[in-house]
């Protein structure tokens, strides 16, 4: 028992080195604040204005600093989302509380990827948020979003309906996400979505069922429900990506799996992945600028399951970053992992453990040369080899 609690400590320690490397940065350049919306982590001033595309110092709207505060340092699993002051709070705490590091990049931020001059630049970051953007982005911000994503990042692409123009610049979130995918410069439609012009309230449980799909089955539970609250859908082509694939559809369909009505869909693009929601109401927590009217979509709607969505995606798609540097190569063990598998190759003879995250041990066996595990849920892995001379430890992604 003492030899398995050193060993979980070990486990344990592995786990939060690993993901406290781990950055997400949430957006504040296009007026997520603008009007009654509050799409930031965290914000101590509430002095932006919006007008004609661009903001300025001098109105009444949230603006968002680069790190949250009080400091994420102290946050613990016990603290609660009102800790910091937005709507994205409880996002926010709970990355924090899984061992992410999380920040803003502000009004007057710069989106690039590749700009070793901006602390901010995206490749800094395995994590780019965006809640319903009020301004479009520029080619320059395009090429470094799309370029973020197909070098390895993770994009959360998260629109509202239709004539949702919050600071009457005249473009709205569907509009400018569709603006990006379909106006730049490297390719066109390159996830294979398409956010539709709809206004849609919507309580579904049409949802994909295969265990193999982490954004659903995920260490935080099992989505069963969905709802909007004047949100659009999406139409997916696969023939732009193949990897396009949906997870959330309208009740009104008669089976999941088609390619409209689409409420919650993900898409690879290179190295990277993008996942889209239709609505920003499942990521509101309720709280944030008392001017604004917000309601609680995190916890309360669903019963809870936009919370058990998000957050199974965040890591999901946190934990496909760490997996590009999944093979792990000594002079004695070789590991290497793909969709479903481990397989372990051993200079030598010994034993292999297998743990999930919570300390359970799923595999114990000897090996003499080769192992394949199979079969294994998506999320992140401890192996650990042993034999008479040494024990290694390794955390592993399997997808």
């Amino acid at each position: 028992m003492k030899r398995l609690t050193i060993l979980l400590l070990l486990i344990f320690g592995i786990y939060v080195l690993a993901t406290a490397q781990k950055k997400v940065l949430f957006d504040a350049t296009k007026a997520e604040t603008a009007n009654n919306a509050d799409w930031v982590i965290d914000e101590d001033q509430w002095n932006l204005g919006y007008s004609n595309g661009s903001a300025y110092i001098g109105g009444s709207e949230g603006n968002a600093q680069r790190f949250p505060t009080p400091s994420q340092d102290n946050i613990t699993s016990s603290t609660s989302e009102d800790y910091w002051t937005g709507a994205l709070s409880a996002w926010g705490v709970e990355l924090v509380q899984a061992g992410y590091h999380v920040e803003t990049l502000p009004y007057d931020g710069q989106i690039t990827y590749g700009d070793s001059n901006n602390p901010q630049d995206l490749s800094n970051y395995d994590m780019f948020v965006v809640c319903e953007p009020n301004f479009p982005f520029t080619n320059q911000e395009k090429t470094a979003i799309l370029n973020f994503v197909y070098n390895g990042g993770a994009l959360f692409m998260i629109s509202d309906h239709n004539n949702s123009d919050r600071d009457g610049d005249g473009w709205d979130s569907p509009a400018i996400w569709n603006d990006l995918m379909q106006n730049n410069d490297i390719q066109s439609n390159p996830f294979g979505i398409t956010f539709d012009y709809e206004n849609i309230n919507d309580d579904t449980y049409k949802i994909v069922s295969d265990e193999g799909t982490p954004i659903i089955h995920g260490p935080y539970g099992t989505v069963q429900n969905v709802e909007f609250y004047g949100g659009t859908t999406m139409t997916l082509d696969p023939q732009a990506n193949s990897t396009v694939r949906g997870l959330v559809y309208q009740s009104t369909v008669s089976q999941v799996g088609g390619t409209t009505h689409v409420l919650v869909a993900y898409a690879f693009y290179g190295q990277g992945v993008v996942i889209a929601i239709g609505d920003s109401s499942p990521i509101d927590d309720g709280t944030g600028d008392t001017h604004d009217r917000l309601y609680n979509g995190w916890s309360q709607d669903a019963d809870g399951n936009h919370r058990i969505m998000i957050m199974n995606a965040s890591v999901w798609a946190l934990s496909r970053t760490v997996s590009q540097l999944h093979k792990h190569q000594n002079t004695d063990l070789n590991i290497t992992s793909k969709y479903g598998q481990i397989q372990i190759y051993a200079n030598q003879p010994g034993h292999i453990y297998i743990y999930n995250l919570n300390g359970r041990l799923l595999h114990s066996t000897q090996i003499t040369n080769y192992r394949e595990f199979s079969g294994l849920q998506p999320g992140i892995y401890i192996v650990k080899f042993q034999n008479h001379s040494e024990e290694q430890v390794y955390k592993v992604a399997v997808f």
